[in-house]
């Protein structure tokens, strides 16, 4: 298996996610999974921290899957949360209900079977992730090293076949883990991130403001033959705010930067399709913007779980 381990050690009140993307050679459809034990965006997980004595609430009580899918005529989302009951940890496969993430040799197999939580529909399929390296080198994201970011297999193809709906994807892939001992919002006001595919390397910017009031800024570039350098993309660029009133920002080399779609918007998350230059290349970036300000507001807390299906 390659990267961090499915049965990493989650601490009381921590967290740790298994994220992939994926986007079409033509751009038109593009995926999102997330694995999480002791899930960030779960208000259950929220409310059994603020009981637990200093925070402590058990993560495997709050694991869940979220899957996303973007584009004409499959356009879905669901985000299931499972209890200790449903999950099953072991070095290369986690299993959270009836969907896992396994490696398979080199490849990383998703499979997934949810409902969505409002109309229960169907989404299920099998998506294949196959780097073409696997740089070791986790990051720490702020001063503590309390929260981690493993770039496992930045540069990837990605075969995805689903059944409902239905849809087969070949493009390029991104598979990312993140761990904390602490909430993520003790230690972050907002992020941004993005990734954008070329054939020989994938760029990724990670910027933040952090809770102590320095910020994080991040860049790298993933080569395919696994050599990883440093990238300074010193140019602010504004992407305007969401209709939920998200700021939207990323960095370039003095490129422009355009929205192509907004492919999520809730109040405190937004997921974007970006077009940009790296160097004289055109790309498509995969682009988020979180606020962990909104997350923690009475507000937000009460609107999710209308969002967020919980099984057990």
């Amino acid at each position: 298996m390659r990267g961090p381990q499915f049965d990493r050690l989650v601490p009381p009140g921590g967290y740790g996610w298994w994220y992939l993307d994926a986007l079409s050679d033509d751009g038109s459809h593009g995926l999102t999974i997330i694995a999480f034990v002791g899930s960030v965006f779960s208000p259950y997980y929220a409310k059994a921290r603020a009981k637990a004595p200093a925070g402590a609430a058990d993560p495997m009580a709050h694991c869940a899957i979220n899957v996303a899918l973007y584009g004409p005529g499959v356009d879905a989302w669901v985000f299931t949360e499972y209890g200790a009951s449903e999950v099953e940890r072991r070095p290369d496969r986690l299993q959270v209900g009836s969907s896992s993430m396994a490696w398979e040799g080199d490849c990383l197999v998703v499979r997934f079977d949810e409902r969505t939580a409002v109309l229960g529909q169907r989404v299920a399929g099998t998506v294949r992730l196959y780097p073409s390296a696997f740089p070791d080198r986790p990051e720490r994201l702020d001063a503590r090293g309390r929260h981690t970011w493993f770039p496992a297999a930045p540069h990837a193809h990605v075969e995805a076949e689903l059944s409902t709906p239905a849809l087969t994807l070949r493009g390029t892939g991104y598979h990312d883990a993140n761990f904390g001992e602490e909430p993520l919002e003790a230690a972050f006001v907002d992020w941004s991130w993005s990734r954008a595919a070329l054939p020989d390397r994938t760029v990724v910017l990670y910027d933040a403001r952090r809770r102590d009031g320095s910020q994080l800024q991040l860049g790298r570039v993933f080569h395919a033959d696994g050599h990883v350098e440093p990238l300074a993309a010193a140019h602010a660029m504004t992407l305007g705010r969401t209709r939920w009133w998200i700021p939207r920002s990323t960095r370039t080399d003095g490129a422009p930067a355009t929205v192509i779609r907004t492919l999520e918007d809730t109040p405190f998350y937004a997921r974007t399709q970006v077009a940009t230059r790296v160097g004289e290349v055109p790309v498509r970036a995969v682009h988020e913007s979180l606020s962990l300000s909104r997350f923690c507001s009475p507000l937000v807390q009460t609107m999710l779980p209308f969002r967020i299906r919980r099984v057990s």
